[in-house]
């Protein structure tokens, strides 16, 4: 699936994003991604972050560090803005979003989390607050257009699946 949209980014300006579905990472090629961002579900709740300095809810995310892989990215991520730690994670898509300073390529995925202690907060200073939200009342909190419907709506059906898979002991 491919889909088009537009941005409005913070200073205003409009910029123009295109999603992309994936199964797995190989599908990414050469494309060096900049962000992530995952769909976590603890139980049948969707795991939500809000973030002061920026004033908007999302799902939990950030910059990847140097050195560090897409999985670890997504893992830290979670895990500094929620004390939460993923289960299970499978990758379903990823977006370029034209900046003016060239294209940024975000990764967007899924994750059963459960928690890890009590969310105290961020070791950034970014993320204020964490909510466990009903899925189905996602738009309260954040609006992704025609893009982030197309993501609740497979978040939800790969949910299905990772619920569905079996944990083997190690």
């Amino acid at each position: 699936m491919r889909i088009e949209s537009t941005l409005t980014n913070r200073a205003r300006q409009i910029l123009k994003v295109i999603y992309y579905d994936i199964e797995n990472e190989r599908e990414l090629g050469d494309k060096k991604a900049k962000g992530v961002h995952a769909y976590c579900f603890y139980q049948d709740k969707l795991v939500l972050v809000y973030a002061d300095n920026k004033g908007y809810w999302t799902p939990p995310g950030g910059g990847i560090e140097p050195g560090e892989d897409i999985k670890e990215a997504i893992r830290r991520e979670i895990k500094e803005e929620t004390n939460m730690r993923a289960t299970k994670m499978r990758l379903i898509g990823y977006q370029d979003v034209h900046e003016p300073r060239g294209i940024n390529t975000q990764i967007r995925a899924v994750c059963l989390v459960e928690p890890e202690g009590p969310f105290v907060a961020d070791p950034d200073g970014d993320v204020t607050k964490i909510e466990l939200v009903d899925p189905k009342d996602y738009k309260n909190y954040f609006d992704w257009d025609q893009i982030g419907d197309h993501l609740m709506t497979r978040a939800l059906e790969i949910k299905k699946i990772l619920d569905s898979e079996i944990n083997f002991v190690k």
